[in-house]
């Protein structure tokens, strides 16, 4: 690359070539223009440019976690929007009880009036202070690390799934008669993920199996409790996680993508299977 010649005094004098009025006798070690204090850098050897320093950091690659995720320092936003919407949902709920029964996952709903979008609107709604107040405080303890691990473009996909996952097994196994909400599938997708990437680096998991357990005692153990929308989450959260952490460096993108599309797939399959035997 050719560079520009230094910038001289009309006696010949070098320049800083920012500030062609300060006269310089030192340069950059990179591109060799002459460069006043205020516009230089310690580098390995010698001093940069501010130029040459910008070109440097932008030719960096940049570090990555094994899921492929580049590594960030800033606020979890994906975990906080997901916190906000359910809780904007919860005051819409709490202002407006009808919508209740009209975004619940009702399964002879979803399947004589084609009213699909239960399977995604129920799982942004909850029944009560105390549940909302549970799922929201597990999804802020447990999505910033996996948001950070994965990614947010895959930490959005684990959620949704998950949650999908939830209601395809509601839809599948439970009183079609009956109403369920809660992002509960979504927040058991989360305890799998975490569950597969502690496991991934050999850390130590024992409180973690311990809490699952303990919520999977009280899902079955406690009447009007999902136990369905919980397993579904669970399922398809570990299943997930494990395509995003595992998959192999050379093929990731691919291994990744086709895990998430094919899951999409399976779940489409299912619901339209359960839909036939509720129609007919």
């Amino acid at each position: 690359m050719t560079m520009p010649h230094p910038a001289q005094t009309p006696a010949g004098q070098p320049t800083c070539y920012r500030h062609p009025d300060r006269l310089t006798y030192v340069s950059c070690t990179r591109c060799g223009r002459p460069s006043c204090p205020e516009c230089l850098r310690n580098a390995a050897v010698g001093q940069q440019c501010l130029d040459c320093v910008q070109a440097g950091v932008q030719s960096m690659p940049q570090a990555t976690t094994v899921a492929g995720a580049t590594i960030r320092t800033g606020l979890p936003i994906v975990s906080y929007g997901l916190i906000a919407v359910n809780v904007a949902v919860f005051l819409l709920q709490i202002a407006s009880p009808a919508l209740t029964a009209r975004f619940a996952l009702q399964p002879y709903a979803v399947a004589q009036a084609d009213q699909f979008f239960r399977l995604f609107s129920s799982a942004f709604m909850h029944y009560g202070i105390v549940h909302i107040l549970f799922n929201m405080y597990a999804l802020y303890v447990l999505g910033p690390p996996l948001e950070r691990h994965l990614g947010r473009l895959r930490f959005t996909g684990l959620y949704l799934l998950s949650a999908l996952g939830g209601s395809v097994a509601v839809y599948l196994f439970s009183d079609p008669r009956s109403a369920t909400v809660g992002a509960s599938g979504a927040i058991f997708g989360l305890f799998g993920a975490t569950a597969v990437a502690y496991k991934r680096f050999n850390l130590d998991m024992r409180w973690l199996i311990g809490l699952i357990v303990v919520n999977l005692v009280l899902t079955f153990s406690i009447p009007n409790i999902s136990w369905q929308g919980h397993m579904g989450g669970l399922i398809t959260g570990a299943l997930l996680a494990t395509a995003y952490i595992y998959a192999p460096r050379a093929r990731r993108k691919v291994v990744q993508a086709g895990a998430t599309i094919g899951l999409l797939v399976v779940f489409a399959v299912l619901i339209a299977a359960r839909t036939a035997t509720l129609v007919g």
